[in-house]
């Protein structure tokens, strides 16, 4: 009795201490967040960490998630396995004070993606790679309160951002960045990189991005386009933000923006919208040559022939620093995804004008044979205006797990109207006057594009796949152009003769291209296969072009036929082309090559005249990537291509739009054959974050087609295209970088060598004399650029880079020196001081040497800004910045080309000061976050 009233007693003792033991508890999910898919009937395994002895264990439900009670206190490890998946493990402490741990979602990884993957090991893994594709980390990089994409860019190894926002990676143009593999506003960069919070980011992807025929063939075609991927983090995906600008200065300066995004998991909406008349030319502004705005020529698919159409006056009017603009843009953007992601729509709307206003003047000397020389001094004032809008769409779909659509769509119209002012005066080398113009031009332009494409992919039995892409393209262009100028010939001082032109004259351009083009590939083993491309274009363009003069003054209505015509061209291709590709193990190689057949045919509607030519275009490549190890590879490709001679070329049209050029034709001329060779090494010691690239392309041309420029004593100059035979011109451009964070200094530190150089060949006469001679230039340029950064957030940012340079010129018919040294660099800091105050300033330096014709060029580009921050997330700021603080004239520029040398400038932005106050407003949704593995 005494034994059972005991153990009674001590049972009631001991259940207490039994149920207190064991009320612990975990819980969590087993997902694959790569796949979007939850892992079912996943086994997760409690461990003693003390002896690894198994204490409990489960399976995950049908969503993934699982749960263990009666666990006791104490500490513990978790095992999570699932097939074909990395282990998980975790150790985690139960007690009083944690009586539950909630492990979230563990996102598991299948092992073949982790051997793939080389990971830095440390207090942030900063860097991975995978694949072709560099990751960067933007945990492991510093942060200033409200900065953006582009101020994080600016700190990854290999990357420049230069003052405008274009991006180069290991020396490349980075011409597409995506946000979650999206076009975000069509394909402007800086939409992305000027406005998105770089608080946001997750990580960069960058990569070379293959068309999409290619992508979807796995055999790569040589179409790549250098691409950073922007991906967000998890809790940035679902929100709003923005911001507001407002700014006002002196000399009557002024800046407004204001931009608005709302994400949500399945769509994303934006909208933005600028006023400047500072320089800032629009949120993004820089896309004119996206809606044609750059397109001075009608092109002829298959590289036969072009036709000038804008030779009566600058068709540029974007603005990129010269004269002073007013720029006002706008644009709306929306993607979203629906039917289980099966079908997506991604669409962009943009609207601006922009106004720039100006003064350009600029110096020319021409070399000639017995040290004859001519001096060219322009003076010339310009108003150029310029309204555009565009509207583009892409649809996506997916009819079946093997069928894909693709469908893209836009259109544009641009509307511009430029006037211009010159007075041109030509002397000879002791300063006697040849010539002298006075140029008014006058031109209204009007531009409508529309382009269709469709793309269809198709995966069959057996690793065989079919594509086929559609795409017509419809382009129109009319300029009504006044041309009114003056110039007067001189003899001993004295004008000896006359060229008056007063015309009006309207041109009308248009072009519809029908272009299909179908791949076929097949798998010939398990490394070996072979892609084959089926292609067929239809090319029709028209060109009317006239030139009226004055029956009575304002009435232009009496046709010149000599400068007016009226052409038709018809061009049909039929391209066929077979690329092998070998992929074992550590290379990838592939070769083949493309033929088109062209034939065309031109129609001079005014006298009724026919031009046909049919050739051969040949497209040979060779790409070989050789992964040495998984941080270190080596690339070498090989393209050829044939460049057939252009209309203007063979028969160019009749103008006068500058009377001392005149242009003849040759329809003796051959093709050309281009030949371009790429030899790249990249290794990475991710540890270190070490960073080493080298890289070098060669290309040279055979049977090229030179101009031959014939200049007499009255300043005018013929110039005729030949082809030069017996010499090959060539260029090259080598490229080292160097590139490691010292830990100890917690500084990174970089180092890139560049030499690049071409050989050209132009003839040049003697005016005098009439003697001709061939000329060869030799060019070679020498660049050194040194690069430190440190920086910690929210206390300081330092970051300087630059270094000399040479620059050498020599000419087999000329004795002008214009050997120079050269230096650039740039600087920038910003100091944060108590009460949130900041300082930040920058310079950017460049320096010319003085050459035997040419005084050297010096600049020095200082902006410098005093700011405050206010509230909890410092997302208010006033600044009062200095503009150009030196008061330089940024748009100097000098040139060698063949036996001339030019120097110009602009008027442009200068000196002044500015208040004002930015607001970045953010209100994102939270999103329970991955945990991440201690260990795989």
């Amino acid at each position: 009795m005494k034994i059972t009233i005991t153990a009674i007693l001590a049972f009631l003792l001991y259940t207490p201490t039994l149920f207190a033991q064991s009320a612990y508890s975990i819980k969590g999910a087993a997902v694959d967040t790569e796949l979007r898919i939850k892992l079912y009937n996943t086994t997760i395994s409690i461990l003693n960490a003390k002896d690894s002895i198994l204490r409990k264990f489960t399976r995950a439900t049908d969503n993934g998630s699982f749960s263990l009670n009666g666990l006791p206190s104490g500490k513990f490890i978790m095992l999570v396995t699932y097939p074909e998946y990395a282990d998980y493990v975790e150790a985690f402490t139960l007690d009083a004070a944690h009586p539950t741990h909630d492990f979230g979602n563990i996102n598991l990884r299948l092992k073949e993606n982790i051997l793939k993957e080389v990971l830095i090991k440390g207090e942030v893994r900063a860097i991975k790679l995978k694949g072709d594709t560099t990751e960067f980390n933007a945990k492991a990089y510093t942060i200033q309160p409200n900065d953006k994409v582009e101020d994080l860019l600016k700190q990854l190894p290999g990357m420049q951002v230069d003052k405008d926002g274009k991006i180069t990676y290991n020396g490349e143009s980075v011409t597409k960045v995506l946000l979650d593999g999206e076009e975000f506003f069509g394909d402007d960069p800086t939409l992305v990189t000027k406005n998105i919070r770089a608080d946001m980011v997750d990580k960069f992807q960058v990569y070379d991005k293959k068309s999409d025929q290619a992508a979807f063939t796995g055999i790569d075609d040589g179409v790549k386009t250098k691409t950073i991927n922007v991906v967000l983090k998890e809790d940035k995906k679902k929100g709003a933000f923005g911001k507001v600008l407002a700014g006002g200065g002196t000399q009557q300066y002024y800046e407004g923006q204001a931009l608005y995004n709302k994400f949500t998991a399945k769509q994303k909406y934006a909208i933005y919208g600028t006023d400047a008349n500072d320089g800032k030319a629009g949120l993004g502004f820089a896309d004119q040559d996206k809606i044609g705005a750059s397109n001075t020529n009608v092109q002829i698919d298959g590289g036969i022939t072009s036709i000038s159409v804008t030779n009566d006056a600058d068709f540029q009017s974007n603005y990129n620093g010269n004269g002073s603009p007013l720029a006002r843009t706008a644009g709306a953007h929306y993607d979203g995804k629906w039917d289980n992601d099966k079908q997506s729509i991604n669409t962009n709307y943009k609207i601006g004008s922009l106004e720039v206003t100006g003064v350009y003047n600029s110096t020319q000397q021409a070399n000639f044979l017995g040290n004859n020389v001519q001096n060219t001094v322009q003076q010339r004032t310009f108003d150029n205006y310029t309204f555009k809008q565009k509207l583009d769409a892409t649809y996506q779909v997916k009819l079946d797990t093997s069928t894909n659509l693709k469908i893209t769509a836009d259109g544009a119209q641009r509307d511009a109207h430029n006037k211009s002012n010159s007075l041109t005066n030509i002397s000879d080398g002791s300063g006697n006057l040849i010539n002298q113009t006075t140029e008014a031009l006058d031109n209204n332009y009007r531009e409508k594009i529309y382009d269709l494409t469709a793309l269809y992919t198709k995966k069959l039995k057996r690793g065989r796949t079919f594509s086929w892409n559609v795409s017509e393209a419809y382009d129109q262009t009319t300029i009504k152009g006044y041309q009114n100028s003056t110039t007067n010939y001189f003899k001993a001082g004295v004008i000896d003769s006359s060229l008056l032109i007063n015309q009006y004259k309207p041109v009308t351009t248009t072009s519809s291209v029908l272009n299909s083009n179908m791949t076929f590939s097949q798998p010939l083993s398990k490394k070996f296969a072979v892609i084959f491309n089926w292609g067929f274009a239809v090319n029709n363009t028209s060109a009317d072009r006239e030139s009226f003069n004055q029956s009575t003054p304002g009435n232009y209505n009496v046709l010149v036929d000599s400068l007016s015509s009226n052409y038709k061209f018809n061009q049909i291709t039929n391209q066929l082309g077979a690329i092998f590709n070998y992929k074992f193990d550590k290379v990838i190689f592939n070769f083949g090559t493309k033929a088109a057949d062209v034939n065309f045919k031109q129609v001079d509607e005014n006298t009724g005249i026919v031009l046909k030519r049919s050739f051969i275009n040949w497209l040979p490549q060779a790409n070989l990537q050789y992964r040495i190890a998984q941080s270190k590879t080596l690339v070498a490709q090989y393209n050829g291509s044939t460049t057939q001679p252009t209309l203007d070329q063979l028969q160019p049209v009749a103008t006068n739009a500058n009377p001392n050029n005149v242009t003849i034709g040759n329809p003796n001329l051959k093709p050309s054959f281009n030949d371009r060779f790429l030899l790249q090494f990249v290794s990475s010691q991710l540890i270190h974050q070490q960073f080493i690239v080298f890289f070098i392309n060669y290309s040279l041309t055979t049977d090229p087609i030179i101009n031959k420029i014939i200049t007499n004593t009255a300043g005018k100059s013929t110039t005729e295209y030949v082809n030069l035979t017996g010499e090959t011109p060539y260029n090259y451009n080598f490229q080292s970088q160097y590139s490691r964070k010292i830990d100890a200094w917690d500084v990174n530190l970089g180092l890139a060598l560049s030499a690049g150089g071409n050989t050209g060949y132009s003839f040049v006469n003697n005016p005098l004399t009439g003697a001709v001679e061939l000329d060869k230039s030799t060019t070679t340029n020498y660049s050194t650029i040194f690069s430190f950064r440190k920086s910690k957030a929210k206390k300081y940012d330092f970051a300087i880079q630059g270094g000399p340079g040479y620059q050498f010129s020599q000419f087999s018919q000329q004795t002008a020196n214009n050997n120079a040294p050269t230096f650039n660099g740039r600087a920038s800091t910003t100091i944060f001081l108590p009460a949130k105050f900041q300082i930040s300033s920058d310079i950017t330096y460049s320096y010319s040497g003085k050459t035997q014709s040419e005084s050297a060029l010096e600049r020095a580009l200082w902006n410098a800004a005093l700011s405050k921050t206010f509230l909890k997330d410092d997302n208010l700021k006033f600044s009062l910045s200095a503009n150009n603080l030196l008061n330089q004239n940024p748009t100097i520029n000098r040139n060698v080309n063949g036996n001339i040398i030019s120097q110009s400038f602009y008027n442009s932005v200068q000196r002044f000061f500015m208040f004002s106050v930015t607001y970045d407003f953010t209100k994102f949704g939270t999103t329970a976050t991955s945990t991440i593995p201690a260990k795989n």
